[in-house]
């Protein structure tokens, strides 16, 4: 047995944790299990990579199987992560189209989550660039699926949080790039409704997200940063400069998880005041920056979940359609700053629809906010989730540890397909996570 968690270390679980070497070893894990998922680098936020009972670490399934150049299409093993992707093939010109904000993060677990990044907006999620996936089912079955072939196997896999079977393999599709730089441009927002005209402004950029000093209170309420970017063509870095920077290991790294403390209404406000002119005075004008930084902001410092000390963190993102969005994501960030004690890295950004059956993303605007897992914030975040299915608007799977089977029904119209598809695959119940025994799974009497 383990004690195991996701990202935000918050809930901790006892589980046996199993590291299978061959495809095969997965496949009797699945039939021993009792109630068991995948897991992959551990970066899901809550409870989604965590079995019933048991957990298949795949982290050693790391291999690249083919590749082909001409097209980008890429054939590889799940457990391989974006930063191994993006170390190997940037050089070579090819790029992920869609990364999450973190690049240590499996490309089974990528597909999982159907992540998205600054980019849905235009672009859709991670699942838009797979073109098939080998699966084991909970039934024992080892199946390609793709948009031709078990098309609805396929979208229920993209999205569904491990929940279809166990993500072996998969074929992606590359970007073609000339550099691995960003051309971005910073626009400083007065309060949340200049913040998310300008991401409308913006629609046409390739990239673009907001970042939100969420404990500003009156007239600049959900005051932001917005960043556009397009990716840089190669007479546009400067002369010398290396066409493709190599992502480093942190620089920083929180060594011991720091007092609850640490984090309270003063030093997140000053934190937020000083990020906030920084970046106001970059406003404007185009900057060149390395796709590390831009994409990646938080592994620039490592194990920086400590910093919410050793009961951990807890994300809420929620998406709310456009409609209504500026009322509703101002009452939350109303709400927020009076609470003061509000993450200094709250994220804004638009989204367009999502392609599996159980995608998060849907047109409108997600806000991500984190929390310490302290104090009453469970019946905070209640509170705020109220909001957010009054407005239409859903939680997403990958960052959620807490949200109730109410919520998460009222947020997600397929659901009773997607039951049906994983049922006709897994007839045995084998998989099953902790998030699913939480939210999907029949309530044992």
């Amino acid at each position: 047995m383990a004690l195991i968690s996701g990202w935000g270390r918050f809930p901790v679980v006892d589980t046996d944790l199993l590291t299978p070497r061959s495809f095969g070893a997965v496949g009797d894990a699945i039939a021993a299990t009792s109630g068991g998922v995948a897991r992959g680098n551990g970066r899901a936020y809550g409870d989604a990579g965590i079995g019933v009972s048991q957990t298949i670490g795949m982290t050693a399934f790391d291999r690249v199987r083919s590749f082909d150049p001409a097209t980008g299409r890429l054939r590889l093993e799940a457990g391989v992560l974006l930063s191994d992707l993006i170390d190997t093939f940037g050089p070579r010109g090819f790029l992920p189209y869609v990364v999450p904000g973190t690049r240590f993060v499996s490309v089974g677990g990528a597909i999982a989550a159907d992540v998205h990044g600054k980019n849905h907006h235009c672009e859709g999620g991670f699942g838009r660039y797979v073109d098939s996936i080998l699966l084991r089912t909970g039934a024992g079955e080892t199946i390609e699926v793709s948009r031709e072939e078990n098309p609805d196997v396929f979208l229920a896999t993209i999205g569904g949080m491990g929940l279809t079977g166990v993500i072996l393999e998969a074929t992606l599709r590359l970007r073609p790039v000339e550099t691995g730089w960003i051309r971005e441009r910073v626009i400083s927002a007065s309060d949340l409704q200049a913040a998310m005209r300008a991401l409308d402004a913006g629609d046409s950029a390739t990239y673009s997200v907001a970042w939100i000093d969420c404990v500003a209170t009156g007239n600049d309420l959900g005051r932001s940063l917005i960043y556009l970017g397009e990716h840089a063509r190669a007479n546009e870095i400067p002369r010398g400069a290396e066409a493709f920077p190599r992502g480093h290991d942190p620089k920083l790294s929180v060594p011991i998880d720091l007092p609850s403390m640490t984090l309270n209404r003063y030093s997140v406000r000053a934190f937020n005041e000083l990020y906030y002119r920084m970046g106001a005075r970059r406003a404007g004008g185009s900057h060149l920056v390395s796709i590390f930084p831009y994409f990646f902001p938080l592994d620039g410092v490592g194990a920086w979940n400590r910093i919410y000390g050793r009961r951990g963190f807890l994300q809420h993102q929620c998406v709310i359609p456009q409609d209504g969005a500026l009322s509703v994501l101002g009452d939350i960030l109303d709400r927020v700053s009076k609470r003061g004690d509000a993450s200094f890295l709250a994220v804004l950004k638009k989204l367009g629809q999502g392609d599996g059956l159980m995608s998060f993303p849907m047109p409108g605007y997600t806000l991500a906010l984190d929390f310490p897992a302290t104090g009453n914030i469970m019946n905070f975040l209640d509170e705020i989730d109220r909001l957010v299915v009054a407005a239409g608007g859903r939680l997403y799977l990958a960052k959620d540890a807490r949200q109730s089977r109410s919520t998460f029904e009222a947020g997600y119209p397929a659901l009773q397909r997607f039951k049906e598809i994983r049922a006709s695959l897994d007839p045995l119940k084998k998989i099953r996570s902790k998030l699913s025994q939480r939210l999907f799974d029949e309530v044992q009497p």
